[in-house]
């Protein structure tokens, strides 16, 4: 018995050690559904991509199929397209110029734009803007369909305190901000969806626990990944596509977020 414990002990490490990496940058697709009463009845349906934190990884041509499975009416990247270690835009643009033929892109500046040289993030900026994506630099767009309106805010990397300000919309409210641990700012600007990342889904996740650590929150974040509530404001945190200074996640693969927006009663 100890001799079939010996050999096997071995076989189930490497085993795991293999999951681990595996994991580490195999993207899936995963959807949330959020029902809103004041959602108008014509958007009920509306399929919102939401992808963050690319890192300029080399896993973008499998985001790229999940984006294309998702058949989604607009895409929103939500910031850290590039990491600030990066010289070159070429593998952030590269997944931008494929992003844009499945549907419409939305992208705000998260950390890592805002780390890289001057010289850097403009070339980031304007190569985007070539290939027809919507920078948004906390400014609002208004999304139409069949004659009603819903609002898209975009909140480039920076203070939230008077984020409600960026939108006048009365009706249903969309926000991208990179930053979750600021939602009692977005519930405060009454917006009804919130889009973010940066959490990297606190990078390692526990069993029962959730994220292990997350920038802007520290250990246990408690908005890590997934759905969450204030008040009237729902908010989605991405786990995120790539790795930023460090490099390995653990029972935390990587996603891309599929967002269904339904009509509540």
């Amino acid at each position: 018995m100890k001799k079939k414990l010996y050999f096997l002990a071995p076989l189930l490490l490497v085993a795991f050690v293999l999951w681990v990496i595996w994991a580490n940058t195999a993207v899936e697709l995963n959807t949330i559904t959020i029902t809103c009463g004041d959602l108008p009845p014509e958007f009920d349906g509306y399929r919102i991509a939401h992808v963050s934190d690319l890192h300029s990884a080399e896993s973008w041509p499998d985001v790229i199929e999940l984006l294309k499975e998702a058949e989604p009416d607009i895409i929103c990247v939500t910031g850290d397209l590039m990491d600030s270690r990066d010289q070159e835009t070429k593998t952030a643009l590269a997944f931008m110029a494929q992003a844009v033929k499945i549907a419409p892109c939305y992208f705000i500046t998260g950390n890592h734009e805002n780390a890289l040289s001057w010289t850097l993030c403009n070339s980031l900026l304007k190569g985007l803007r070539e290939l027809g994506v919507h920078v948004m630099e906390d400014e609002t767009v208004m999304l139409e369909r069949q004659g009603a309106v819903i609002s898209l805010t975009g909140h480039q990397w920076g203070d939230t305190e008077e984020i409600g300000r960026l939108s006048d919309h009365e009706g249903f409210r969309i926000l991208l901000s990179h930053q979750p641990e600021d939602m009692e700012n977005y519930a405060a600007g009454d917006y009804d969806l919130v889009l973010s990342g940066h959490a990297h889904g606190g990078q390692f996740r526990l069993p029962f626990i959730g994220g292990l650590y997350a920038p802007g929150q520290g250990i246990f974040p408690e908005y890590d990944a997934g759905l969450f509530r204030l008040g009237d404001t729902q908010m989605v945190v991405s786990r995120g596509i790539g790795n930023s200074s460090f490099p390995l996640r653990f029972n935390n693969r990587p996603e891309v977020l599929l967002i269904l927006l339904e009509k509540g009663h």
